[in-house]
């Protein structure tokens, strides 16, 4: 459960006084309307699986802080979701003080979440891989997920979707390997390709 004492303890750990007004203001933002499953449970899950591979993080309130933030803009009509989260979490890291080299690297962080291309750092790897870790889950665990944002891209028409969720699907499919870090990989990669098969054959069976 995302509370104001852990969100003031990632701050803490950044050297950063405690903020409860950001913390509010970020928690109104994942309890939106229209998120079903980019809401306050995924921010949940992801800093409760760093707790666990917190190990492996070369600056773990780093990936803490942008875990807050990642998702912290979701609107299913715009593309550029990542960078306005990197954005707002820039304009308040600064605002509190925070050196700039830390800000650009929590920046980088968030705008890997884009899934779109190779990541850099050993905290990408990590941070990346816990907001995928969901496609390793227990298969009812995926396929409520897989519900889930169906319902954020309602206003999307059935077969567009379908033609849509399946190029995106096949593209995590298509890498060497969905998970970067080596631990990652050995927990969840095949339950991951064996989620994505089958969602991919329901996609097309329609």
């Amino acid at each position: 459960m995302l509370t104001l004492e852990a969100f003031n303890a990632t701050l803490a750990g950044l050297g950063l006084d405690p903020d409860p007004k950001e913390f509010a203001e970020l928690i109104a933002a994942y309890d939106e309307p229209g998120r079903h499953y980019h809401d306050t449970r995924h921010i949940d899950a992801c800093l409760e699986a760093l707790t666990l591979h917190g190990d492996l993080a070369e600056r773990v309130h780093e990936v803490a802080i942008a875990l807050w933030f990642h998702d912290a803009i979701y609107d299913t009509h715009r593309s550029d979701n990542e960078d306005e989260s990197a954005a707002w979490a820039r304009r308040f890291l600064a605002g509190k003080g925070l050196n700039i080299e830390s800000i650009d690297r929590i920046a980088s962080l968030i705008l890997a979440t884009k899934h779109d291309g190779e990541v850099g750092s050993g905290d990408q790897r990590l941070l990346v891989d816990i907001d995928l870790g969901i496609l390793g889950q227990p298969a009812p665990v995926f396929r409520e997920y897989d519900a889930a944002i169906r319902r954020e891209f309602d206003w999307v028409p059935e077969l567009q979707y379908r033609d849509g969720r399946i190029r995106v699907l096949q593209s995590f499919l298509d890498r060497p390997w969905i998970y970067d870090t080596a631990r990652f990989r050995r927990l969840f990669e095949q339950q991951a390709k064996a989620n994505l098969d089958d969602a991919i054959a329901r996609l097309r069976a329609g």
